[in-house]
């Protein structure tokens, strides 16, 4: 199993990314893969990038890809670019509230 760290931003991205490819590679490549989102305590949309493109590379190599213990903000974000559905299952896309409308936003103040 692949963990995330807590803090996954743009910042962070390209040194998680190669420490997850590493580990992957590292796995049986009869197992499926599977990333455990549950440290993620400050990311951005560049955590969403990491895990497509760890998708990518499951998919590549014949393996399934699966998230265990998506924070839910993690999956409202998926929800808003139009992911939720490549990484998530419908379980935890259902439970990520509904992204808000631009008549729904308090404004600034």
């Amino acid at each position: 199993m692949l963990l995330l760290p807590a803090t996954l931003t743009a910042h962070e991205a390209r040194d998680t990314l190669r420490m997850l490819k590493q580990a992957l590679q590292a796995e049986g490549s009869e197992t499926a893969v599977v990333v455990d989102a549950g440290p993620l305590q400050h990311f951005d949309s560049a955590a969403l990038a990491v895990l497509l493109e760890i998708d990518r590379l499951a998919e590549a190599w014949g393996r399934r890809f699966a998230i265990r213990s998506a924070p839910a903000k993690l999956a409202a974000l998926a929800k808003l670019y139009g992911v939720d559905a490549l990484l998530l299952k419908p379980e935890d896309r259902d439970a990520a509230p509904a992204p808000l409308r631009a008549d729904q936003r308090r404004p600034a103040t």
